[in-house]
């Protein structure tokens, strides 16, 4: 972990999990992709979770105020589940076959919301039992691979959340997860001093960018703001696709 090259894609990966965590949507998930361009997918994975962590604490602030009590607690508990199983099966389960699933669930949905013009469906009610499903899902994808944000919002799109809401319903949801993460990754090994003195390092542009994050949410018009979200989880599912499919 050293160079020119790792230090210049471990900011911007550290940069893009800060702006996740002030708001912005999906770009969080880019983060380990483009770090295991100098590294490991495992190192990568490893190195940015405490920097996941430590941007989750300013976006919590931010977003204090601005969450679903109701969708948070549906998603977290079927989230808590789904990070356990994905521990006990740590050994068991291969990472692409459930990175491919995941893009191909998330590919679906975006064009989905493309097709129908989402923004004439009427919003749907926070149904628990779906909710647990895709928050158990969210919580297995998280652990495995990062990659919880499609199933996430293939659960919370359809409620139809102001922009605020959704953000801090995220990031708060998001803070939890990474949080009960940190057991089993450490029980893996995976938070050694190594990554730890490297991830204290990145922690200052993710906290830098969690507050440009949040900028960016409020100057954002609504309409543009959940376009982007549908777009950029129909880019980052069929990369996931594409990852999925050469890991196999």
């Amino acid at each position: 972990m050293e160079g020119m090259l790792f230090w210049a894609l471990a900011v911007l990966a550290a940069m893009l999990v800060g702006a996740s965590k002030g708001g912005v949507p999906i770009v969080g998930m880019l983060g380990v992709p483009i770090l295991a361009v100098a590294v490991s997918p495992v190192t990568a994975a490893g190195l940015l979770l405490p920097i996941y962590v430590v941007s989750d604490m300013f976006g919590l602030y931010a977003y204090r105020h601005s969450f679903n009590r109701r969708v948070l607690v549906i998603v977290v508990t079927g989230a808590t589940f789904g990070i356990g199983l994905g521990w006990a099966t740590a050994g068991l389960v291969s990472e692409a076959a459930v990175t491919l699933v995941v893009g191909l669930i998330g590919v679906a949905f975006a064009l989905n919301l493309l097709i129908r013009r989402s923004g004439d469906v009427p919003a749907k009610p926070a149904k628990v039992g779906p909710g647990l499903f895709w928050g158990a899902v969210t919580g297995f994808t998280s652990f495995v691979s990062h990659s919880g944000a499609p199933p996430y919002q293939v659960y919370t799109l359809p409620l139809k959340m102001d922009k605020a809401m959704f953000a801090g319903t995220t990031t708060v949801a998001f803070t939890f997860i990474n949080a009960i993460k940190l057991i089993p990754y450490y029980a893996l090994g995976q938070l050694n001093p190594a990554n730890l003195k490297v991830a204290a390092i990145l922690a200052v542009p993710s906290i830098l960018a969690v507050f440009l994050g949040v900028r960016m949410v409020k100057i954002l018009p609504e309409q543009l703001f959940f376009k982007i979200i549908t777009w950029a989880l129909l880019a980052v599912s069929l990369h996931l696709i594409w990852k999925g499919v050469s890991g196999l």
